[in-house]
């Protein structure tokens, strides 16, 4: 079976071709499957024998909604997506006064082993495809009827670890007869993957790419995450700068505060001195607890702000969503696997 969800709108006039039909008839098919169609059937203006031949031989595999919780708090609502393989995943829609955003999985799992997040405990199992990560956004949108303005790449499993896949979705969501969102209202969260770094630079995208990093210095990094070994804090923020110098797209910093661990003065006060002259946006995060993890909250987040702005440095501090529903990564999913088991 072909997955023509997962297809560019070429590559699907260059298939239906093949199999016989007239080039109009991928458009049509095309602008469908960004309807959120759940079988060729719904395809009216398709000739019943052409909606037949896509039964036979094209796949279309909607995820079903295994959970969905709503915060009774913000209105930010959690989603547990079981693919066609049995495999879940979780995407979140948060509400803002700019639109609507939905945060996205990549993988089912994630093998980069952070010491605070729950997506990566028990590994990765699998990549996910491109049309399993548009359905995300597209079945969002549908179940919650909140139109989706914004993408953020920083759900389950790490994006620049499935990078080709990652590639074709953001140039298929971008797409004018698909869900038309620019570049510009997307952003990319990676731990740091330095070669994935400058390899997407080369593309010159006008996304966000959102860096991990969580710690100023070697030593604290490598604790908590441990493709920090390979790298290093210094060569990481090397790899940023490049990224800047060729796309001209500031970076934004994200800086999860845990409780003595990375909350120092003097961690502030590094950061500040590593970031010194390079456009940046440090994003501070209050820490989710994970019922996995022993680590816990920062009660130091508007310190370790005032520390860093008094070195000049720009910096926010994430408004914490969904704190009633398990909206951090992985959270839902590790809870439902622990149920099933």
């Amino acid at each position: 079976m072909v997955d023509i969800k997962s297809m560019t709108l070429e590559e699907l006039t260059t298939w239906l071709k093949d199999q016989g039909e007239p080039a109009f008839r991928a458009r049509q098919v095309f602008q469908w499957l960004y309807r959120g169609v759940t079988s060729f059937e719904e395809m009216t203006n398709l000739s019943k024998p052409l909606r037949q031949k896509l039964v036979e031989t094209a796949l279309l595999a909607p995820p079903q909604v295994a959970r969905r919780q709503m915060s009774q708090q913000d209105g930010t609502v959690k989603y547990l997506w079981r693919l066609r393989d049995g495999s879940c995943v979780e995407s979140v829609l948060m509400r803002y006064q700019h639109g609507n955003t939905v945060c996205i999985s990549c993988q089912v799992g994630c093998r980069m082993g952070c010491a605070f997040c729950a997506s990566t405990i028990a590994g990765k199992v699998r990549d996910l495809t491109p049309a399993e990560m548009l359905d995300q956004v597209l079945f969002t949108q549908i179940d919650s009827g909140a139109p989706v303005s914004n993408i953020v790449l920083m759900g389950i499993g790490e994006p620049l670890d499935n990078f080709d896949t990652v590639l074709r979705f953001l140039t298929l969501v971008n797409h004018p007869d698909g869900l038309n969102i620019g570049m510009r209202h997307i952003s990319l969260s990676t731990c740091g993957l330095v070669e994935q770094i400058d390899k997407l630079a080369q593309y010159e995208l006008q996304l966000t790419l959102s860096v991990s990093l969580h710690a100023p210095d070697d030593e604290t990094r490598s604790k908590i995450m441990p493709v920090n070994r390979s790298v290093g804090v210094e060569k990481l923020l090397e790899t940023c700068r490049r990224y800047f110098e060729k796309t001209g797209r500031r970076i934004s910093y994200e800086y999860a505060m845990i409780d003595g661990v990375n909350d120092a003065d003097w961690q502030a006060d590094l950061l500040a001195k590593r970031l010194r002259g390079a456009p940046a946006h440090v994003n501070l995060i209050p820490l989710n607890q994970v019922e996995e993890s022993p680590l816990k909250p920062s009660r130091r987040v508007a310190a370790f702000q005032k520390r860093l702005e008094g070195h000049g440095v720009t910096v926010t501090v994430r408004r914490r969503l969904g704190g009633d529903i398990d909206a951090s990564c992985g959270q839902l999913r590790r809870r439902a696997m622990r149920e099933e088991q």
